[in-house]
Parts: C-alpha cells; structure tokens; sequence
C-alpha cells in the first residue's frame, strides 16, 4: 500500500511574492512546501549606489567608530562586499560594537564571523531606538549602512541624544516589472488569494506597475505584510492587511499565511483557488 501524501495546507491557494529576487527564493520555498503556487514578481531589483565615496571614506576610518549599525541582510552583503573591494577584512570591525535591526540581519553578520552585541526585541527603526536606549552616546560614532531610501527615525533619535552618526549608502532599490504578465493574468482570473509585501517600497512599487483597472482588482485581493510599517504603507494604498505576523521576520510571515489561508487536512480545495478567507 502507497504512503498517502503529507498535508499540504495551502494547495489550491495562490500567492504573490513581490521580494527582491535575491531574497524571494527562501520565502517562495516556504510557500510551496505548504503546497502553495507561488508568483515571484519582484517589485524592486537591489543596486549598487550611484557613487561608494561616502563608504570609502567611513571605512578608511573604520577604526573611528563605537557602534555599527546594520537594518536589513541587503546592507549586510553590500557593505561586505565593499570591504572586500577595499581589501578590508572582517577582523577590522572586531572592536565595534555591532547591532542588527532582527535575526535574518544577525545571522548574516554572523557567517562573516561576526559577533552581535545587541538584537531589538522590536524588530524595527523604534526597537533599535529602545535597544540603545540606555547608553550614553555623547560623541559616540556611529556607522549605519543602509538603502539609499529609509526611514530616518534612528538617525534623529541617536543624533538628539549626542552621537555622531555617519549614513552611508550600500545600496538602492529600484522598480522591477519582472514577473508581472503573469501576476495580470491570475489577477484577471481571479486566482490570487494573497499578496505579500516584506517592504514599504515593494508595496509601492508592485502597485504602480498596474494601470487603473488592474488596480481595482488587486486591492480586492487581501494582503499579507511583514510588519506594522509595511502594514501602514499598504493600507493608504487601499489593501485589506489579510496577514501580519507578530515577530517581523520572513518565516513567522510565511507561518501566519499557513495559519490564515492554510486549509484542513481532508478538505478539497476548489479548482482554480480563489480569494475566499
């Protein structure tokens, strides 16, 4: 006798995945596995900025610095690709002390063999104020690499209590149409049951590549976000927030999609999905 197949909660569901293509794969992997069909149209393609002069000239003072800051995995391949280009090894950031905005951003500082000091229980902007909270950063500098576009909550905040805090660009996103013609056609069809941003900028530039009608039938399809920022950014572009983890990261999203659209082990889904949850 045959095994029977495992129960895969989110067949028949079909899902938009709208991360940068360096970073859809693990996510995209998540979803399948649970059965889903997954489209990766991804909204925002990651480049280098328009110039390296401002991360030149931080990391020819490497050694000046107290603290450094890293928000997202992106900032933490740039700026290592960038020290490598500058013939910098990790060794030389051993005496800083090193702070990642959440896990994904720890664990990829942590294959260069670097040790985190400090984690938010607040995975954003706000959790990084709290976490460093408690110093004293009078004359402190600090370096934070990060996108070309963020928000500069962290910035002021460190600022108005005393540091010195140097922002310097490792990367910019930029719109992608990558994917889409086949996001229309499920759309049309009305096969999408989700659409899920890890980003602000990803919901802003996945939105703008429809024209008007298109998208009046993707704010009809309900949307599954990473975080209460993203969440924000989303509704004032006329989504229904479908799905939101509590901790902001990637696989706590995708858990929360399975908990949300994932279906009982012996129901049929219908042929085609559709958008009901």
């Amino acid at each position: 006798m045959g095994r029977k197949p495992a129960h895969r909660p989110l067949a028949g569901r079909t899902i938009v995945v709208t991360r940068a293509r360096e970073q859809a794969g693990g996510f995209a992997a998540l979803l399948r596995g649970a059965g889903a069909e997954v489209l990766e149209a991804p909204a925002i393609a990651i480049v280098p900025p328009r110039s390296f002069a401002a991360v030149d000239r931080a990391l020819g003072r490497i050694g000046d610095y107290r603290i450094l800051i890293l928000t997202s995995v992106n900032g933490v391949s740039r700026f290592f690709d960038r020290m490598r280009t500058a013939g910098i090894g990790p060794r030389r950031l051993a005496g800083l002390d090193i702070v990642a905005i959440g896990p994904a951003t720890a664990a990829a500082l942590e294959k260069h063999g670097l040790a985190v000091s400090g984690m938010p229980d607040d995975f954003r902007a706000e959790g990084l104020v709290e976490l460093l909270g408690g110093r004293d950063l009078r004359g402190a500098r600090i370096l934070l690499p990060r996108a070309a576009v963020a928000r500069d909550l962290l910035v002021h905040a460190l600022r108005r209590r005393g540091a010195r805090v140097d922002v310097v660009t490792v990367y910019r996103a930029v719109a992608t149409s990558a994917g889409m013609a086949a996001v229309r056609a499920a759309l049309r069809a009305g096969r999408i049951d989700l659409v899920t941003f890890a980003s602000s900028s990803t919901a802003t530039h996945f939105t703008a590549r429809f024209r008007a009608g298109d998208r009046r039938l993707l704010r009809r399809v309900p949307a599954g976000v990473i975080g209460p920022i993203t969440a924000a950014t989303t509704r004032r572009l006329g989504f229904r927030i479908a799905v939101q983890p509590r901790q902001y990261t990637i696989p706590a999203l995708a858990a929360a999609i399975v908990r949300r659209l994932g279906r009982r082990p012996g129901r049929t889904p219908r042929a085609g999905g559709g958008r009901a949850l």
